[in-house]
């Protein structure tokens, strides 16, 4: 007896399911160092970068993701006293709403603005490897993107995540994940302490830092997540 029909293809994986199709690509001449406002392709509020001074590259590309009600300045500062030092290239998006749409209504219009946004830099930069990170509702959607995304991001940082909702996923990223034992706005005990021992059983590498403290990232953890990540 014969199938009556073909199977169901599967679906184009796409925006709607958290994929990105930015790529790094060679780079003749590199563009210029320094902190800069790069437009929104949608129109919105510009993302801000910046490339270490000194130097042509290649540079380790970080994408970092603020937390609800917060901007683009605040993703940026995530790591920015570390940057240099490390030649770490920041690309610092704002969401559309007070938080991504993942956390709102789903994977859409924040995907594709970061996808464009992630084209130009890797368009006109030279970078070996790209990491995704953020802290809380960004942490959330670094995760998520970052699992979903395993063929272009090699690692997140996830300081005081909520949650990682892949549809799908590609690779194995590695993950450094921080969260305060003291956090009143995510517990640690249903947010990291679950998602932690779930990311090691999926098969992902985790590096997990404890601190003392509330909702937070402090200097020792940005260091902390640094080391790791260039180490």
């Amino acid at each position: 007896m014969t199938e009556p029909a073909p199977p169901h293809r599967q679906p184009e994986e796409g925006y709607r399911h958290g994929r990105l199709t930015a790529r790094p690509t060679a780079v003749a001449a590199p563009g210029p160092a320094g902190p800069a406002e790069v437009p929104d392709p949608a129109g919105g509020p510009p993302a801000l970068r910046h490339v270490p001074a000194g130097g042509t590259g290649p540079y380790r590309l970080v994408l970092l993701l603020h937390g609800a009600g917060g901007s683009a300045r605040q993703g940026l500062d995530l790591l920015l006293p570390l940057a240099d030092a490390h030649r770490l290239l920041l690309l610092a998006p704002q969401a559309l709403a007070s938080t991504w749409d993942l956390i709102a209504e789903g994977y859409g219009p924040d995907v594709a603005r970061i996808d464009a946004l992630l084209a130009g830099t890797l368009g006109a930069y030279p970078v070996a490897g790209v990491t995704v990170g953020g802290f809380s509702d960004g942490a959330s959607y670094a995760l998520s993107l970052g699992l979903t995304n395993g063929d272009l991001v090699d690692a997140v940082l996830a300081f005081s995540p909520g949650f990682a909702a892949p549809l799908v996923t590609h690779g194995r990223p590695r993950v450094f994940v921080s969260h305060g034992t003291d956090d009143r706005v995510l517990p640690v005990d249903v947010c990291s302490r679950r998602l932690v021992p779930r990311l090691h059983t999926l098969g992902y590498p985790v590096d997990y830092a404890e601190f003392a403290g509330g909702h937070e990232v402090p200097a020792e953890i940005r260091r902390r997540a640094v080391d790791w990540l260039v180490g």
